[in-house]
């Protein structure tokens, strides 16, 4: 347990590392898909995601929200300025526009040393379809101050496998305030039919389950480092899936450097990474910094709370209600909370940012602006998924194309 009466922790209970991942369509300024090679072949941090069109832009290490978010912006900036010249522009949604067909989607090519890149997308294209893959999103990647854990006495990997067991529990709430997909260009839905737009009943196409998700439900063991990589090591050997990246699931414990489990196994955890983000439309980046904020809240949250037992069982709730999240009618769809009861999303989101504010209170660290602006999405029924369809309902794609293109 994190020692909260120690008070040099709790002064420093909020120091910590971020780091951002963004994907984003490039396109062109009538809602195709841009068909020009990767513009920035030699930044490591502007890459290329699944699609050759697809930009993947990876913020360093920061030591503050404030900062990791305003470096994303100079990145965008700087995708925006390039790309102009060629007459295309950076598409600010997690859904798609237009799409004639599979022949639409450019994977990414890549040659000499890096082809496996390639070869490995080919793989994802025939496992999940082209379709899927060209879903946008962010992704949250966060470490504790080192110092923090060095004067917690305790043992690092230890931290991160609690912390993940704990935010598998209740991380559906990110899901539910940052949604911002609801809505589809009817393209996805219907081959070749371009330019309706099609609602089908999601908060957030891309976390539903007709986005991100494998063709199982993974269950891991959050015992240890080795207990969690083979974990992965059995749905590989299994062929299930090809590689750890393979695994859609809005949480992911990593390493520093390179991504691999036996990387993972050598030097320990470095730092954990939420995925379930979509890009909110109304900020210029894709991420207000509020959000970002509240994701730092509700990680040393989760940290600091008791270590939840997660079975098998409860690992297959917690997938069903990341899901359930993801649908728009909060008074329809439930959640089952940590201690089994039932409750609607908007009572489960409203109880868990209760719980949150109070845990924050007992400590005196005000959080009041950061969960009144979240708490106020919930009551208000002001969520971004519900601002993107009350004010994109008429013409996704049209509508999307005036807000990216001015």
């Amino acid at each position: 347990m994190i020692m909260l009466d120690n008070e040099w922790v709790r002064e420093h209970l909020l120091d910590g590392e971020f780091g951002i991942e963004k994907e984003a369509l490039r396109i062109t300024g009538d809602g195709m898909f841009a068909k020009t090679p990767h513009p920035f072949p030699d930044d490591k941090n502007i890459v290329r995601d699944f699609c050759e069109n697809q930009i993947e832009i990876n913020t360093g290490v920061s030591d503050s929200v404030q900062a990791a978010v305003r470096e994303l912006e100079e990145y965008e900036r700087k995708v925006r300025d390039r790309i102009i010249k060629d007459g295309e522009y950076l598409w600010n949604f997690s859904n798609p526009p237009y799409i004639k067909d599979e022949e639409d989607i450019p994977i990414a090519q890549f040659e000499g040393v890096l082809s496996d890149k390639t070869v490995y997308r080919n793989h994802l294209s025939k496992m999940y379809g082209k379709y899927k893959m060209t879903f946008s999103g962010i992704h949250v990647n966060f470490s504790f101050g080192a110092e923090l854990i060095k004067s917690l006495g305790i043992n690092k990997d230890e931290l991160y496998l609690k912390l993940a067991a704990n935010i598998v529990e209740d991380g559906w709430i990110i899901t539910v305030l940052l949604s911002a997909s609801p809505l589809l260009d009817s393209s996805f839905l219907t081959r070749g039919v371009i330019g309706e737009t099609d609602y089908i009943g999601m908060a957030s196409v891309r976390c539903s389950e007709l986005g991100y998700w494998n063709h199982f439900v993974p269950v891991f063991d959050y015992g240890s480092v080795h207990g969690y990589c083979d974990s992965i090591r059995e749905y590989i050997s299994e062929g299930l899936i090809s590689s750890q990246t393979e695994i859609y699931y809005p949480v992911r414990l990593k390493p520093a450097g390179e991504n691999s489990l036996e990387r993972l196994e050598e030097n320990g955890i470095n730092h954990i990474e939420l995925r379930n983000i979509d890009i909110n439309p109304y900020a210029y980046a894709g991420i207000d910094d509020r959000d970002l904020e509240f994701i730092h809240y509700l990680i040393i949250y989760e940290a600091c709370r008791a270590r939840s037992d997660m079975t098998k069982d409860k690992q297959v709730r917690a997938c069903i209600n990341y899901k359930n999240a993801a649908h728009f009618d909060m008074d329809v769809t439930n959640i089952m909370i940590k201690d089994g009861t039932v409750l609607t999303l908007r009572e489960a989101a409203l109880k868990l940012l209760e719980d949150i504010e109070d845990f924050y209170g007992s400590l005196g660290i005000d959080t009041a602006n950061i969960l009144s602006y979240q708490t106020d999405k919930i009551r208000t029924g002001n969520r971004y998924s519900d601002r993107v369809r009350r004010e994109y309902a008429d013409s996704f794609v049209k509508r999307g194309l005036e807000l990216v293109t001015k």
